[in-house]
């Protein structure tokens, strides 16, 4: 009889050293910088010029388009970027182009003024979260790709390393825009963040630079599954004319993914898991949504902010998402979700104690610190769990399909986080009170499907 030996820490940790890790870090990072723009950047921009925490809040509906960048997803997995497909591959060649258009983005954010243009200002705000979106898909896909199907300790310590990098992008990029802007700002320029925008542009052309490195493996099994099941649908059309090979296409594109998935886990199934990803996240951006605007009206500065927020905040997070994806390889996803969840829920409550007390840099540094702590280990472990779901004939569409259900939880939602505060007079520690108790239901989905789930690894 086989004896099987548990692994060690330094084994399981070892796994990191993996050089494709380093490759999906920089994934992360390219996928997480555009969230500062349409995020913070967005929000303090709209804030200092005057305009109110309703406005903001609702401005954040432009968020809503990661919610459903699943309905285009399909086409990311069949079709080619012309010339830059053959040049840099299949998904490079949409970061590129989608990177592009968030550049010129933000090129055009340097010549507006949002009080005079509001409406401008959040089209072109649009326009990059729906770039962004577009972007992600194929970076999941992508980062997805680089780990073997039946990887499951390298997917899930990929996930790790993907949060990481979103993180990196986020909160780093995070004390980019907002050292910049002070800096500007002190400087006495009218239109600081106009000109901040413009030096942003430059951190999007890195990460065109960087992506070059990131290598693209050949998928000639997911195109010949794609083939196979264009094959069975036409069969059962009986016909084979122009217009049957379109319907053939269309149907194969949109309706084969989402048949994979529920056929995998059965109807029921399926549904809770959807349920599940929907709320899972919920509470933590209501809190996301308004911590900025939270900060700032406490008497925290741009460059307090920058520190505490994105900078200690960023160490704390890589640090934390390293160790929960330790903890999600040793004690399953499923453990990892329940105790990030309940982490989520018990840390919101130190925003409250920090909104009582009042202006207070050691409790500004505790609070961010457990936050980023417990999203850290949430988000790891959620990456991991809609990771090892997925379908690798339908990758970019499936995994696409889950975040984007998530998001819409986040997004839709969140959007009335500014308006909530206002229906409660501003009362801040109330506010992140609501936000704690927002993951419960959530929990309860997970608790009802945990013995049913069929996941990859």
């Amino acid at each position: 009889m086989k004896i099987y030996r548990k692994q060690t820490l330094s084994e399981t940790f070892s796994v990191y050293f993996d050089k494709r890790m380093l490759r999906i870090l920089l994934l992360g990072a390219i996928s997480g910088f555009p969230w500062v723009l349409i995020g913070s950047s967005l929000s303090l921009w709209l804030k200092e010029d005057g305009l109110s925490r309703s406005t903001i809040g609702w401005a954040g509906l432009i968020f809503a388009v990661y919610a459903f960048n699943y309905l285009w997803a399909p086409i990311i997995d069949r079709v080619r970027i012309p010339w830059l497909t053959n040049k840099i591959g299949h998904r490079r060649g949409w970061i590129v182009s989608m990177q592009t258009v968030i550049l010129i983005s933000l090129v055009s954010w340097s010549l507006i003024n949002p009080t005079a243009n509001l409406a401008l200002v959040i089209s072109i705000g649009l326009i990059i979260a729906i770039a962004s979106a577009t972007q992600d898909i194929t970076v999941d896909a992508l980062r997805i790709e680089q780990i073997g199907e039946h990887e499951g300790q390298s997917m899930q310590a990929g996930a790790a390393m993907a949060v990481v990098g979103w993180w990196t992008g986020y909160k780093l990029g995070g004390v980019i825009a907002l050292n910049v802007a002070e800096f500007f700002e002190l400087a006495g320029f009218e239109n600081y963040w106009q000109i901040t925008f413009l030096i942003l542009g430059i951190v999007v052309i890195s990460c065109n630079i960087g992506l070059m490195f990131v290598h693209e493996t050949q998928q000639v099994n997911r195109k010949q599954s794609q083939t196979k099941t264009d094959e069975i649908i036409a069969g059962k059309l009986g016909s084979s004319n122009f217009m049957t090979r379109i319907l053939v296409w269309i149907t194969g594109t949109v309706i084969g993914p989402v048949m994979s998935f529920f056929k995998k886990n059965g109807f029921k199934i399926a549904l809770a898991i959807l349920g599940f990803v929907f709320l899972f996240k919920i509470g933590e951006a209501f809190l996301g949504r308004m911590s900025v605007i939270f900060y700032k009206e406490i008497g925290f500065t741009k460059s307090d902010i920058a520190l505490y927020s994105k900078g200690l905040g960023w160490i704390t997070t890589v640090i934390f998402t390293l160790l929960g994806g330790l903890f999600a390889i040793r004690s399953g996803v499923i453990k990892a979700m329940f105790v990030s969840g309940i982490l989520m829920a018990s840390t919101n409550l130190l925003f409250s104690l920090l909104a009582w007390s009042g202006k207070s840099e050691l409790l500004f540094a505790i609070a961010v610190i457990f936050d980023d702590m417990a999203a850290a280990f949430a988000t790891v472990a959620f990456v991991a769990f809609i990771s090892m779901l997925v379908d690798r004939t339908y990758t970019a569409t499936q995994y696409a399909l889950l975040a984007s259900i998530g998001t819409a939880g986040r997004t839709t939602l969140a959007a009335s986080s500014g308006a909530l505060v206002d229906w409660l007079n501003g009362d801040w520690g109330i506010f992140f009170i609501i936000t704690a108790v927002m993951v419960i239901p959530s929990l309860v989905f997970l608790y009802m499907i945990k013995d049913k789930l069929k996941l990859n690894g």
